[in-house]
């Protein structure tokens, strides 16, 4: 595995610097009721229930989500977690990631070396800091600010998808069947 070029690590500690303090307690792995989305939501998702599904989440998820925010680092619900499971989109309930194809990058933010299946995030150009472009990551349906992509991750891909814990929902492999999502069982 490449580890993070010090450009990664300056832009990381520019970002920490510049992002709220969380207290621990705070972070729990826990949701807004926009986890309660019925099975498999996603398949028919509108702009109605991203309405719907945006007023539910709380204030750290919207930040993030519909702002570009970016949670601090170490201080989030899955930065170190190893379950096995599937990560969805907070809003929309769409998969987004598998935790095989979780690592720890020591970026304190869950990274992972590719989406569940390339159609699954979109990305785009981000200057949003002045001394750099980034990609920046968005789920496909809801179109929710997800995190970045760099080009230091390990291999297969060689690339390090660097995500917002508030951007997500965990879905324990145990609960992937009753939540309608038994296709990825195989997975596991």
């Amino acid at each position: 595995m490449k580890r993070p070029s010090l450009f990664t690590v300056l832009t990381l500690i520019g970002f920490s610097l510049a992002l709220p303090v969380q207290a621990e307690s705070e972070i729990t792995l826990e949701t807004s009721n926009a986890s309660q989305a019925p099975r498999n939501s996603y398949m028919n998702f509108d702009s109605k229930d991203k309405e719907k599904a945006v007023a539910q989440l709380n204030s750290e998820q919207h930040r993030v989500t519909q702002k570009e925010g970016t949670e601090p680092p170490f201080k989030n619900a899955y930065w170190d977690s190893k379950e096995a499971g599937l990560y969805v989109d907070i809003v929309s309930g769409e998969p987004l990631f598998l935790s095989i194809h979780k690592y720890d990058s020591g970026t304190g933010w869950p990274s992972f070396f590719q989406p569940i299946n390339p159609t699954a995030v979109s990305l785009h150009e981000d200057k949003g800091l002045f001394w750099s472009t980034r990609t920046e990551v968005r789920s496909s349906i809801a179109d929710s600010h997800l995190g970045h992509v760099f080009d230091d991750g390990p291999e297969p891909t060689g690339k390090r998808y660097c995500m917002n814990s508030a951007a997500m929902r965990f879905i324990p492999k145990e609960q992937l069947a009753a939540e309608g999502f038994e296709e990825y069982l195989k997975w596991f």
